[in-house]
């Protein structure tokens, strides 16, 4: 607080307060000790849930952003696919949220172990204390408590007993619950779920039971993270690139109406939330996960490189228990995704990234039960493949196939990142092309040298030959660097146009391609323009167009103007992949 009143600090981010008892009344007493202050939670939202509008604070750190984006530049149908291809190389089951429930489950068993008996034991006594719930044992307790908590859709809900507070949305969340648990533990008895429901909605009340509650709500976050977050998604790999907090990788993408909604009741909600592509916990950078995207385009064309692979690769398998080979094909899956994401990759780096993610799956090994055997397998394996010239020839053929389209997707969210509703976040070393994995991988120093030295090569570049000169030197990621320092620069200049009580409007796209853009206006003077898809896209547009504004336009990232009314995509996306375009008004600054 003393920070903040001396201008030391601009913004507070506050980390996992679903551990706390009471968010809500935390956030209020920092809100009144600073009432200025932009304030963002780390709360971790699933597909649909938004950030409670009663907590005082400005929005999330961005994983809801982040997942958004990620969702509208997958293609469902191919997403489909991959599920199949899947499915039939590694014989893992294909249902995300059948391998999530699992893990949550085991994590209640073993890690939480100890609070589930807590739970418990405060359970007992208030059957205890309610005559027609006492014949229920300990042991059906127990297991109720595990499903219930497994079938949790969000991380937790808010019920305070002490304010007799509670939503709709807590109800209904308690409710899919305890159904879901009915319909997985039909060994116990149902009247013990509606019980622990009516504990939980305050039905049934008292001190025990609002003790129950707060324990309760603090363990269901605990329960996701460890099962889902720090097991499940290293365990299902169909497209690794949206294994990110609060995604569901189950779902086949997001449509642009969708994406849409999303920004729209952002706007209305929590205009000044945070927006970010990469954070020191995500599973892989916004460039890896761009590239991985494409995937969803080329679904026949990875299954087939996947499967040639691997026969190209077996005689560096090695025999494990019970006539199994090591590495196992769910790891192996995983495996050739990472190297066409993260490309160019070294030894060390693949060898590291493989051995956590091999860990944090638990399915052969773990970091506390280390499977010597299986890991020395998967480290020679990783050596060999590598020195394998023919798997290496053609593993950069796929690599040349896919990454032209995984810098325009990383382009596009980058642009969206800047000017969708909200406060965008910089990850350290993101200014350029960055292709790294989770930690310790995207914790390497970042040598702000080289980008201080393209930062100013961009600003003293000519005019007439800038973009020209930024696409040729593509491949030391200038055109990302590029679309932030213009993007920035726009935000800085225009405030206004980025604010709380600026507009977000969607633009009219029509045309054979239409889906494969993503066009809105921000208040009235700034547009922006991306496309998606662009493999499935061929570089064909031919009668898709977008409507602006009366007025004329300017492109900040090329210097082109354009008059308002139906615009073609195609000259709109000519010499640079994203477009961002300013009224008029705005060109004395451009």
């Amino acid at each position: 607080l003393d920070w903040l009143r001396r201008g030391v600090l601009d913004g507070v981010r506050v980390d996992h307060p679903d551990g706390l008892r009471d968010p809500l009344e935390y956030f209020r007493r920092l809100r009144e000790r600073a009432p200025e202050t932009w304030v963002v939670g780390e709360k971790i939202l699933e597909p649909g849930e938004f950030l409670r509008e009663s907590w005082p604070i400005q929005g999330t750190t961005g994983y809801d952003f982040l997942n958004t984006v990620g969702g509208v530049l997958v293609s469902p149908e191919g997403m489909a696919e991959l599920g199949a291809i899947y499915a039939q190389f590694t014989g893992q089951p294909a249902d995300f949220h059948a391998v999530a429930h699992e893990k949550k489950i085991n994590v209640t068993q073993e890690t939480l172990g100890s609070d589930v008996n807590r739970l418990t034991s405060l359970l007992v006594e208030i059957c205890e204390s309610n005559r027609d719930r006492r014949d229920y044992t300990r042991a059906e307790m127990r297991r109720a408590i595990r499903e219930v908590a497994a079938c949790f859709p969000v991380y937790r809900t808010y019920v305070v007993p002490a304010r007799e507070e509670i939503t709709d949305e807590d109800r209904a969340c308690i409710a899919q619950a305890t159904e879901c648990a009915k319909r997985g533990r039909q060994d116990v008895d149902a009247g013990l779920f509606d019980f622990i429901r009516d504990v939980l909605t305050m039905e049934v009340n008292g001190k025990k039971e609002s003790e129950f509650v707060l324990l309760f709500q603090q363990f269901t976050g605990p329960v996701m993270a460890k099962g889902v977050e720090d097991t499940a998604f290293y365990c299902y790999n169909r497209q690794a690139g949206l294994n990110e907090v609060g995604n569901d990788p189950g779902r086949d993408g997001l449509s642009v109406e969708e994406f849409h909604a999303y920004c729209e009741t952002m706007q209305a909600t929590h205009p000044l939330t945070m927006t970010t592509l990469a954070t020191h916990d995500t599973k892989r950078s916004d460039d890896v996960r761009a590239r991985l995207a494409v995937l969803s385009e080329l679904p026949v064309r990875f299954g087939a490189a996947v499967q040639r692979w691997s026969r190209m690769n077996s005689m560096f398998r090695e025999d494990g228990p019970g006539g199994s080979t090591m590495p196992d094909r769910n790891t192996e899956y995983l495996y050739y995704q990472t190297l066409i994401g993260a490309w160019p990759l070294t030894l060390d780096r693949a060898s590291a990234y493989m051995l956590k993610a091999a860990r944090e799956a638990k399915q052969k090994t773990s970091w506390v039960g280390n499977n010597q055997e299986f890991e020395g397998a998967l480290h020679r394996f990783i050596e060999k493949t590598l020195a394998h010239e023919p798997f290496l020839r053609e593993l950069l053929q796929f690599v040349d196939k896919v990454k032209d389209a995984g810098r325009v997707n990383s382009l596009s969210q980058t642009l969206l990142k800047h000017t969708a509703p909200g406060v965008p976040d910089l990850y350290q070393g993101t200014e350029v092309w960055d292709l790294s994995l989770v930690d310790p991988d995207n914790r390497r120093p970042v040598d702000y040298e080289v980008r201080r030295r393209l930062l100013h090569e961009l600003k003293t570049m000519s005019d007439d030959k800038r973009v020209e000169e930024i696409m040729a030197r593509a491949d030391e990621g200038l055109p990302k660097m590029w679309t932030i320092y213009q993007a920035l620069h726009l935000r800085r200049e225009h405030k206004e146009w980025f604010g709380a009580d600026s507009g977000y409007t969607r633009l009219v796209v029509e045309g054979t391609k239409r889906d494969h853009v993503i066009a809105y206006l921000r208040g009235d003077s700034v547009a922006t323009i991306v496309p998606r898809l662009t493999v499935k896209l061929l570089g064909i547009w031919k009668n898709t167009t977008v409507t602006l504004p009366e007025g004329r336009w300017r492109n900040r990232l090329t210097g082109i103007d354009f008059d308002g009314g139906k615009v073609a995509i195609q000259n709109l996306l000519k010499g640079f992949p994203v477009a961002l375009l300013v009224k008029s008004e705005g060109l004395e600054h451009a």
